[in-house]
């Protein structure tokens, strides 16, 4: 039997699965990434992440003969490659953009009803980073750009590519509606610089021979281009006969919660709102996809920081739920946001009205804020008929439950599967694979959460308003 290894690179965690090709999960292992070394800006740990990856590709290869290897990864990253190496280090998209080197930036975006880009705060614009590295790493006209799973393609296979699920993620390099790179891409050199486009599941070639020696794989292990990882979570999501070519939106949390609707009928992209965290994906067909998306599970960490127990333990689900009735009873809220510049409430400054002492109470109050904002998110994508709840806090019963509620028109699902992402990943390679899981429907809560949205959303408007 030919295995299939899925890498998936995430903003915090990195992870390696290893699949039969008709969809047993065979073995998955996680690498924590840590920052890269600081210079004149913060980077990733490209190098900590590659000797991962060679060590435990080692590993899998004992276990079976895999065939294929697809990357997939966050969409604010891109490498530059020069030759066979890297040109300098890939850039953290959290390093600060100092506001004049903003400012000059900004001055060259084209309109989000071309790009579907929102201007997002540090260097979630790739464009955006290519301006700062260019300033602080003269010489770099020579170099050619990969998107971050791309650049893991490159270094498994040493064939360079570009896709444009990850060319169309926020990045301002890119117009959805035409299929092409954005007007400032052309002006500043840097579409003629892009590695030659290809579809995500296409295979570039085998693997390198080096990597193969110090693995053990077969040198006839072949490298596929990879995906942006929102998208890679709904080409998992089609996968489920409720979702495959229905009105539905795919609601995916992990460090960011990404809302991503596949609409009946064509949307006047332009009308969403730019200063929302609204944005056009691309998916893995090249079709545009309105989107939303916040911070939530940065916001989740650091809201319950105190607390050792995260809001997903299934365990402690009940008393989660049990404590609810008294947040909302007393109004007890979090109100947006604790991640800045992003999300619905890009301004506002986040705040507590009566954190609780209890920690299942806090807990819960912070499961209630993220269906709050999700709510929010999805309105403004015109979400209806179908979400589906996929990643890692879909466990979170207050959370998934209190969507539920918050929208009865919808129904609301979860796939209780915590490899979505990989799953989609592995779909590109296998089309006809089918999720061995069904879809569970969520059921609303057992309290009415109709005034509690009312009065919290004034809240959070006000606080937005007076920022």
């Amino acid at each position: 039997m030919s295995l299939v290894v899925v890498l998936d690179v995430g903003k915090t965690l990195s992870k390696l699965t290893l699949w039969s090709d008709d969809g047993d999960l065979i073995a998955r292992r996680t690498h924590p990434n840590r920052p890269g070394k600081h210079t004149s800006f913060r980077q990733l740990d490209v190098e900590g992440i590659a000797i991962w990856v060679i060590a435990t590709l080692g590993e899998f290869a004992s276990i079976g003969s895999i065939g294929a290897i697809i990357p997939v990864a966050h969409g604010a990253a891109a490498a530059l490659i020069r030759g066979d190496s890297l040109a300098c280090q890939p850039m953290d998209y959290e390093q600060p953009i100092r506001a004049e080197l903003r400012s000059d930036y900004d001055a060259q975006r084209d309109p989000f009803e071309r790009t579907g880009s929102p201007a997002l705060p540090d260097g979630l614009n790739l464009g955006a980073q290519l301006h700062l590295l260019e300033t602080v790493t003269p010489g770099l006209d020579d170099t050619q750009i990969l998107p971050w799973p791309q650049y893991w393609a490159w270094f498994l296979s040493g064939i360079a590519a570009s896709d444009p699920t990850s060319l169309g993620c926020h990045t301002d390099l890119w117009f959805p509606a035409d299929h092409r790179p954005s007007d400032l891409a052309r002006r500043r050199g840097w579409a003629d610089r892009l590695a030659p486009l290809r579809s995500p599941g296409d295979v570039l070639g085998p693997i390198r021979p080096e990597i193969a020696r110090l693995t053990g794989l077969s040198p006839t292990a072949v490298v596929h281009c990879g995906i942006h990882d929102s998208n890679a979570a709904l080409v998992a999501a089609r996968g489920f006969p409720e979702i495959a070519g229905a009105e539905a939106t795919v609601l995916s949390t992990g460090t960011w919660f990404v809302a991503m609707r596949t609409p009946r009928e064509q949307v006047d992209l332009a009308q969403l709102p730019e200063d929302r965290d609204c944005l056009v994906n691309v998916d893995a067909l090249g079709r545009p996809v309105p989107s939303a998306r916040f911070m939530g599970g940065r916001e989740i960490e650091t809201l319950t920081e105190i607390d050792t127990r995260h809001i997903d333990i299934v365990p402690d689900q009940p008393a989660l739920l049990a404590s609810l009735p008294d947040v909302i009873r007393a109004r007890i809220a979090v109100l947006p946001t604790f991640a800045a510049g992003v999300g619905p409430f890009p301004q506002a400054h986040g705040r507590w009205i009566d954190m609780p002492v209890d920690t299942a109470a806090r807990r819960a109050a912070v499961s209630l804020y993220a269906a709050l904002v999700a709510d929010v998110s999805l309105d403004l994508i015109g979400a209806r008929e179908r979400i589906l709840v996929e990643g890692r806090f879909a466990e979170a019963q207050v959370f998934v439950r209190a969507l539920a509620s918050l929208r009865p028109d919808a129904q609301v699902y979860v796939a209780n599967a915590h490899n979505d992402v990989s799953f989609g990943a592995l779909r590109l390679l296998h089309p006809n694979l089918r999720p061995r899981n069904s879809l569970e429907r969520v059921a609303p809560l057992e309290v009415d959460l109709d005034n509690y949205r009312s009065w919290w959303r004034q809240e959070a408007d006000s606080l937005e308003m007076a920022a």
